[in-house]
């Protein structure tokens, strides 16, 4: 594998300042930054597990989506058959719930499409960008805690899980030092603000305000997350994430301000994985003792052609 660009060095799409990565391997990629989750990197990535714990971190599929909140999550049906065999047939809405994996086709941008340049034509026309590419090629490599809300805790300025927090590359450079996290090419993003706790936490009644928030209105629903700037873009790809998994409805800060919105760039643009609504308080309560923010993470996507996401079946292993 060539030596990716970086962040300054790649193509900029004319007329609008936001830079792509859409030939860096080759025309008609559709794995994006999962292309580096190599063999020798998930080698490496087995190679973390010294104690055998194994943390599920998606919530169960009973909570209900934050948007959703009156809703059910999801559907189960068993057809009992003669013989005593029996069917079962699910349903998931919102690309997949709590603890879910957005695939390439979740978000375009503008009028110049989604990664690799696709039009809708293409997406109609075949499964391309599914999630079924990610299932098919696996998610599997080295995961990297970035406990923003204990490192914070810790100094005295706790995150408020209900107000818009930004949170910069320059943050999370403090955070990994302190954790001692030595970044490395491919790594697996998982970042805490403690937004899931607090929703874990939370009676239905208190979760009914936030059905039906809009996250670009006035009033809409606020959460800590990451900064929308394009330097926070630049710093992520120049670190050679390959997925982020964040504890809050859209990895990013809540409410969106102005126009830029870091899906665009990740997913569009930059061909990284977001999985959303994970829940990491268990993790990060186990890093903290032992002081290990690195270990194996493993995600399962079910293999839905043309899915725009999916249950993410994630594990990690320290």
């Amino acid at each position: 594998m060539t030596a990716r660009p970086a962040f300054a060095a790649l193509p900029l799409i004319e007329g609008t300042g936001e830079r792509h990565a859409w030939g860096v391997w080759g025309p008609g990629d559709d794995l994006g930054m999962l292309n580096l989750l190599t063999p020798e990197r998930v080698r490496r990535a087995a190679g973390l597990v010294r104690r055998g714990r194994v943390f599920n971190v998606e919530p169960s599929r009973a909570v209900p989506h934050p948007n959703r909140p009156g809703e059910t999550p999801y559907q189960h049906h068993t057809h009992v058959h003669r013989g005593g065999r029996s069917d079962t047939a699910d349903a998931f809405e919102l690309h997949g719930g709590v603890g879910h994996l957005d695939s390439l086709r979740h978000i375009r941008y503008r009028e110049f499409g989604y990664f690799g340049g696709r039009q809708e034509a293409d997406l109609d026309a075949t499964p391309v960008l599914g999630i079924q590419r990610w299932a098919e090629h696996g998610v599997v490599g080295r995961g990297v805690l970035l406990d923003v809300a204990g490192h914070l805790a810790r100094r005295g300025a706790s995150l408020a899980p209900d107000r818009r927090f930004a949170i910069t590359g320059e943050l999370l450079d403090a955070v990994a030092a302190a954790q001692g996290v030595v970044f490395e090419e491919g790594d697996i993003m998982l970042l805490r603000t403690g937004w899931m706790d607090w929703y874990l936490g939370m009676a239905p009644a208190q979760r009914a305000p936030l059905a039906g928030t809009v996250h670009n209105r006035e009033g809409g629903l606020e959460c800590p997350g990451l900064d929308a700037a394009q330097g926070t873009a630049a710093w992520l790809w120049d670190r050679g994430f390959s997925v982020l998994l964040a504890d809050n409805i859209a990895l990013e800060a809540m409410r969106v301000e102005g126009t830029e919105f870091q899906h665009r760039r990740i997913l569009a643009m930059l061909g990284m994985g977001i999985g959303e609504l994970f829940t990491f308080a268990e993790l990060a309560e186990d890093c903290a003792g032992d002081g290990v923010y690195e270990f194996m993470v493993t995600v399962k996507p079910l293999s839905i052609p043309g899915g725009v996401g999916s249950p993410a079946n994630a594990y990690v292993i320290k």
